[in-house]
């Protein structure tokens, strides 16, 4: 059985009650349990009603949330054409770069968040699937990380867009936030989040899509919502 430290165990004491909360309610209490010295991520894991051992019921993709995330994201970008480089890197990409870039990864270079490819690069960069597949960092269209208009989507990245995918049990996780934001910030980005996978529903899902979602912030419980 996995050990929780006493501060753990004395924030979960705090939560009381056995039910899910509203949302509002949530976001206030994760905001009064994050107590760490540092600037904690607030996440959200939402359980979905599919069955992910089937093809046409995994969801990945990506939002720009209302709020952005407070997180500055490390973003490369797989591109051969020397202007787009250029004004990738003034975007803010730490790294952009054709085959150069693809030899570097495949050597070692893994100090990013988000990998972003043109749509012809997409041939050299299949060649990283064993380096960038187990980490969730393989560009996909899916994503918006696989477009021709690279300059714009590490503008977006670099704002607050963040990606998404279904586990293996069918849950997706999503960074919404820091303990730093406004209540109503944070509220309207889990609102914004959970709007955008009711969208995304399969045809082939049964019945109620989201079953249930849990806040959280780094190093606190998690909190039961009330959004099935």
């Amino acid at each position: 059985m996995r050990q929780r430290s006493k501060r753990y165990n004395g924030l979960a004491g705090q939560i009381g009650g056995d039910g899910s909360r509203p949302l509002e309610e949530g976001v206030a209490l994760v905001k009064r349990l994050a107590t760490a010295k540092f600037t904690e991520s607030v996440d959200v894991a939402i359980r979905l009603a599919l069955d992910t051992k089937k093809a046409d019921q995994s969801i990945r993709g990506s939002i720009s949330l209302p709020h952005g995330t407070g997180k500055d994201v490390r973003v490369v970008v797989f591109v051969d054409d020397p202007e787009k480089i250029r004004d990738c890197l003034a975007a803010g990409a730490a790294k952009a770069g054709g085959e150069d870039l693809v030899n570097a990864v495949n050597d070692g270079f893994m100090d990013f968040d988000i990998a972003i490819a043109a749509p012809k690069m997409m041939r050299h960069v299949g060649k990283l699937g064993r380096v960038l597949g187990p980490r969730g960092l393989m560009p996909t269209p899916k994503a918006g990380t696989v477009t021709d208009d690279v300059v714009t989507a590490v503008k977006e990245f670099k704002a607050g867009k963040v990606e998404f995918r279904t586990d293996a049990g069918g849950n997706v996780h999503a960074l919404v936030g820091k303990r730093s934001f406004e209540p109503k910030a944070l509220q309207e980005n889990v609102e914004a989040f959970l709007e955008h996978l009711k969208g995304m529903r399969p045809p082939a899902a049964k019945g109620n899509f989201i079953l249930g979602a849990t806040l959280a912030a780094t190093m606190s419980p998690g909190i039961d919502l009330a959004v099935a």
